[in-house]
């Protein structure tokens, strides 16, 4: 996916004098574990990086969190103490309040939707807000369908009610968590195991694929099929990083990021359509719930968004085909 300009052509005027280095390292930190499946598209940066500039450039991985959650290590990648991170594309919204809209849940029903979306005058308005905070959109990955799980049944949206759910610290998921009658409980990822393990919260929600590598099965027994959110992986380049690079490289660069979310969002999918069987197989109950009440939940938060950022926003965008 990639509905945006070629950066080459934008910043070839603005090339510092370390482009003209012939070997070049590029730092990429992530909160996802090496065990993820998206992470099989960064090893394909890497891969690609190395063989499109002949071995000139190459691309070091800082998977789990290691350099903090990811407002810390975009915050880093403004700063130039890292060159890229990936985030979900909403999950900027604490500096992009615009973003909130696509976040909501019920929003955006597929990942063909979503790229849609990004396509259009939104999708283009928001990369320039991007680029204002000092960040470039490179691309944005399919990450998954979010779904809930809980340690207790979950059968309609009454069971969650009273519940401690983790939620990320991004606005919108934690409307989700309070629209359905949940506590939200932000939660970094990185210790998301173990505040279930502990009982610190009773419930959270992820994708599937997200579920399966941090072993959320291991500390809780249910899952229900919510699909409230379509996950996203945005890549995100900085713009002290890309001073750094040539036309040429900054080419390589986009092509290898494209060439690792063919090969991540192809692995989500895939994962996606065996986990259920998966998670079953481990003793997991998962249940397909009428979503109908989740969305009407989340209705007057639609309306609250649309108030504050422009009128009808949500409503095209549900639209979008």
């Amino acid at each position: 996916m990639k509905p945006w300009k070629p950066l080459a052509a934008i910043l070839s005027l603005c090339v510092s004098a370390a482009a003209l280095a012939q070997n070049l390292t590029l730092s990429l930190g992530t909160q996802l574990p090496e065990t993820h499946v998206v992470y099989k598209g960064f090893l394909e940066i890497k891969r690609k990086l190395e063989e499109s500039s002949k071995g000139t450039m190459t691309l070091k991985l800082f998977p789990g969190s290691q350099l903090g959650d990811f407002k810390a290590m975009v915050g880093q990648v403004q700063a130039g103490d890292l060159d890229i991170t990936n985030t979900g594309y909403p999950d900027m919204s604490y500096i992009i309040p615009e973003l909130k809209l696509i976040g909501a849940p019920y929003v955006i029903s597929s990942y063909d939707h979503l790229k849609a979306v990004l396509k259009g005058p939104y999708g283009q308005r928001m990369e320039a807000k991007f680029r204002e905070k000092g960040v470039h959109l490179m691309d944005v990955w399919y990450e998954g369908t979010r779904h809930t799980t809980a340690n207790k049944p979950i059968n309609s949206m009454a069971d969650l009610k009273g519940l401690k759910m983790r939620t990320p610290n991004v606005p919108f998921l934690i409307a989700y968590a309070q629209a359905v009658g949940a506590t939200p409980a932000p939660v970094a990822f990185a210790e998301l195991y173990l505040a279930l393990q502990t009982k610190q919260v009773d419930a959270q929600e992820n994708p599937l694929p997200t579920i399966e590598a941090a072993k959320v099965y291991e500390v809780q027994k249910y899952i229900a099929l919510t699909g409230h959110f379509i996950a996203s992986s945005a890549i995100l380049v900085g713009d002290k990083a890309l001073k750094k690079l040539n036309p040429n490289q900054i080419q390589w660069l986009e092509e290898a990021i494209v060439a690792g979310g063919k090969v991540s969002t192809a692995g989500v999918m895939k994962s996606e359509s065996e986990l259920v069987a998966f998670f079953k197989s481990k003793g997991l109950t998962v249940t397909t719930v009428d979503t109908g009440p989740f969305r009407a939940a989340m209705k007057p938060y639609h309306d609250q968004l649309e108030a504050e950022l422009g009128a009808g926003e949500i409503q095209r965008m549900i639209a979008t085909k």
